[in-house]
């Protein structure tokens, strides 16, 4: 009698099985548990000063940390957004189509309306912000001289390796107006002084539970008043800060620890400038100054979101 040998299972017949064990690697728990600073470079506390779009043609200028971050495969300003500046000169367009869940847009300058998939879409001016869903072709077109401060999740998409599969917001305009008599009331309240920031969040209708301008997407329009030190706070989030306005003397100081007197150990210090951007760490504690006789404004952008549905942002305050 003839024995013949069982085909292996899920094996067509004439397939050799492999090995699989070519990529296998191991590492001693304590030494690799948290890899960060090591095999995983940190994020930079850096800068990117308004002369990268002042007087640019219409284009994107990606504000790009992937080098030092040891990210390939595209710009990234922190490991899972991509902030640029935008240009779009009066009478002419600019499409943007990312591979991104979420954007966001903030009206640095000039004035115009963005299409959406060729279908009217809004009118925007100075001021404002505004966000879109991700698998979105846009096509802005300006009436006036314009720069965006544009952030989008496309580094997070990319280190994943997906694309959006659906829409998962509705696109949603804060209007210059409205943020400054928002901000006005939070200013004013007799409590405002003593609060670690004099700020409002810009948060959508579509997420209830993170409070935030997006699922990833976190946005805040911040007041620095005269004479202010907004004391440490720090969370897990990467802060993209864009100073909206300043007069010489308004700075921020970044690091990782603190004292026992609640002021921040080997500061670095970071100072304004208006239409420029920095770049905050996660986990490093950060406080606004203002020596310089006006009042100044801020809008950072962080992937909060994101942080918040994972129970992960982990704010804290000094």
């Amino acid at each position: 009698m003839t024995v013949t040998e069982p085909t292996p299972v899920g094996l067509p017949v004439g397939l050799a099985l492999e090995d699989w064990t070519g990529d296998a690697r191991f590492h001693e728990y304590t030494r690799a548990a948290n890899p960060v600073g090591r095999t995983t470079p940190l994020v930079p506390v850096e800068t990117f000063p308004a002369a990268l779009h002042r007087g640019a043609a219409t284009g994107v200028v990606p504000l790009d940390l992937s080098g030092p971050l040891g990210i390939e495969g595209g710009p990234a300003t922190s490991p899972a957004l991509l902030a640029s500046f935008a240009t779009v000169r009066a009478g002419e367009e600019l499409v943007t189509e990312p591979t991104a869940t979420s954007e966001l847009y903030v009206v640095m300058r000039g004035a115009g309306t963005t299409d959406l998939d060729g279908e009217t879409g809004v009118a925007w001016a100075e001021g404002d912000v505004f966000v879109l869903p991700g698998g979105c072709r846009s096509t802005h077109r300006a009436t006036a001289d314009t720069t965006f401060y544009w952030v989008t999740d496309e580094p997070l998409l990319r280190y994943l390796g997906v694309a959006p599969t659906e829409r998962r917001l509705r696109p949603t305009r804060w209007p210059a107006a409205r943020n400054a008599e928002e901000l006005a009331k939070v200013a004013a309240d007799p409590a405002a002084e003593r609060r670690n920031r004099v700020s409002i969040l810009l948060a959508n209708a579509d997420q209830p539970q993170t409070l935030t301008a997006t699922h990833v997407l976190w946005a805040m329009v911040g007041l620095l008043p005269v004479d202010a030190v907004q004391k440490p706070h720090r969370h897990q989030s990467v802060a993209l800060d864009l100073i909206l306005d300043c007069e010489p003397g308004c700075y921020t100081l970044v690091g990782p620890r603190l004292a026992d007197d609640g002021t921040i150990v080997d500061a670095r210090r970071v100072a304004w400038e208006p239409g420029g951007a920095f770049v905050t760490p996660p986990g490093w504690w950060h406080a606004h100054h203002n020596e310089s006789g006006a009042e100044a404004h801020l809008l950072p952008v962080q992937d909060a979101g994101l942080h918040t549905h994972l129970r992960t942002l982990d704010i804290r305050f000094s």
